[in-house]
């Protein structure tokens, strides 16, 4: 009698996915990595400000122009996790798919536009020479430049706490009105601009920093809608899924 062969995890060739050694899914498979599900490392610093302290009118109309309203008029959405671990274990790096016994899938351009509403089109999203060699002070001076409020301390190089941008937004809360000047309601903006792309668009591992280098695009806020921010989102997500395919050991995303 003849017997099929043993199972495997394949592929059942390695001549395009070569790097099927080093992938999480050939762990699972030996058994050197725990079957339970992806935990959650999102920052939700944003949602919950947004509980306590609705935005103004006018900070609405600010989000509007920029094109970003739309998702945070989604809120927080509730993610199923284990289906996000199996998906990961699927992620082929090699050909930025997922690779499923039913065939190969993928996140396109049209995907993130029609479920994000982000422009797909436009300028690149990417940073000069000079912002990547800017000391922490440059930063802080940037910050407060450009949001009126510059944190303290000299450590943490370019980033600066999540919390502390909140607890700022709730000070100038109260004080925001129809009277208030378009300085004041434009770096509000910033600040819950700076949460957005911390906690939504390219939220990653670090859960209470958030990275001034962002202020470069928030400098011009009539300028946000030129810019191909879902090419971009689209991108960091790619290699987002990269990096939790390969690290064994990993069980936060």
């Amino acid at each position: 009698m003849d017997f099929p062969p043993p199972a495997h995890p394949g592929p059942t060739e390695d001549q395009l996915l070569v790097l099927q050694g080093d992938h999480r899914s050939s762990f699972v498979w030996e058994g050197q990595l725990s079957m339970q599900a992806l935990r959650l490392r999102r920052p939700d610093d944003l949602w919950e400000f947004i509980v306590e302290h609705h935005f103004h009118a006018r900070v609405v109309a600010h989000l509007q122009a920029t094109g970003f309203y739309t998702i945070f008029e989604l809120g927080r959405m509730q993610l199923d996790w284990s289906l996000i671990t199996a998906l990961v274990e699927r992620w082929r790096p090699e050909t930025h798919v997922f690779h499923l016994s039913t065939g190969d899938a993928t996140i396109t351009l049209e995907d993130v536009q029609v479920l994000d509403g982000l422009r797909v089109d436009g300028q690149v999203v990417a940073l000069p020479q000079y912002i990547r060699s800017m000391t922490r002070a440059q930063f802080l001076d940037m910050m407060g430049q450009f949001t009126g409020y510059r944190p303290q301390g000299d450590a943490g190089g370019s980033r600066v706490a999540l919390s502390a941008i909140g607890d700022h937004m709730a000070v100038l809360h109260p004080d925001i009105t129809d009277e208030t000047e378009d300085l004041h309601i434009e770096r509000y903006t910033r600040l819950a601009l700076l949460l957005f792309f911390r906690c939504v668009l390219f939220s990653n591992t670090s859960r209470s920093l958030v990275s001034m280098r962002f202020l470069h695009h928030l400098q011009q806020l009539d300028d946000l809608p030129q810019y191909s921010w879902g090419a971009a989102v689209l991108a960091y997500l790619k290699g987002a899924c990269a990096g939790r395919a390969w690290d064994q050991r990993w069980t936060y995303v």
